[in-house]
């Protein structure tokens, strides 16, 4: 075999013939640095994808509020269940997301939230069975908690969560046996029927107003009506 110093005096034949080499000046062909090369840049982008799905959003005086949307749920039941328990470990709001065609009532619930922990004046058990409560449009607790939240069958979930760590969401990714998607998807996958007939949104509302608006507006009067 062939030393690589002897195959120095190559060096200008194998440019030329699409080589080229690497950190340590070894040769190897160009069409596998550029396969490599592909193939970070393929690493990366999953990456930065993988990143874009969950988002955090500042709410007030500092606070935040993490969103994570999931499909393809398999396990609504297992999480209902501990939830319900109160063993859920980290503690998070579990809502429907067909009734979410937009992030902009779930933020609105979420101020409504803040504003009454600070006021200590919470409806609900916890901080995040309140924000569940809060994105209806009902004052009744229970049917609020179970429509606005998740169901045994419930196949598409919002996760969310105040002032969550990374470590925190990713324990909250693990406990959901699901696909997450980016946040983009959710007006695609909302039901418009039951959206409707829960906040009592008409169709000549909708011809003034966006369906996001229609439900802000009534997360923050419903306790004024």
């Amino acid at each position: 075999m062939k030393s690589f110093a002897s195959m120095e005096g190559r060096w200008e034949e194998w440019l030329h013939e699409g080589w080229t080499q690497d950190a340590s000046g070894r040769p190897f062909p160009k069409s596998s640095f550029s396969w490599r090369q592909k193939k970070k840049q393929s690493f990366s982008w999953r990456q930065k994808k993988k990143q874009a799905a969950m988002k955090v959003f500042e709410i007030n005086n500092g606070s935040t509020l993490s969103l994570a949307l999931f499909t393809d749920v398999t396990n609504s039941k297992e999480l209902l269940d501990s939830m319900q328990a109160g063993k859920l470990e980290p503690e998070v709001a579990f809502l429907n997301a067909s009734l979410i065609p937009d992030v902009f009532p779930v933020l609105a619930a979420a101020h409504k939230t803040l504003v009454a922990k600070s006021r200590e004046s919470l409806t609900t058990h916890t901080l995040h069975s309140e924000l569940v409560y809060n994105c209806s449009g009902s004052k009744h607790i229970t049917e609020s908690l179970k429509r606005c939240g998740i169901s045994d069958s419930t196949t598409c979930i919002l996760a969310a969560r105040f002032n969550a760590s990374s470590d925190e969401m990713k324990a909250i990714e693990k406990l959901i046996n699901g696909k997450e998607i980016d946040l983009e998807e959710l007006q695609q996958r909302a039901n418009l029927a039951q959206i409707q007939k829960h906040y009592k949104i008409s169709g000549v509302e909708l011809g003034i107003s966006s369906l996001a608006d229609a439900i802000t507006c009534r997360i923050a009067a419903r306790d004024a009506l």
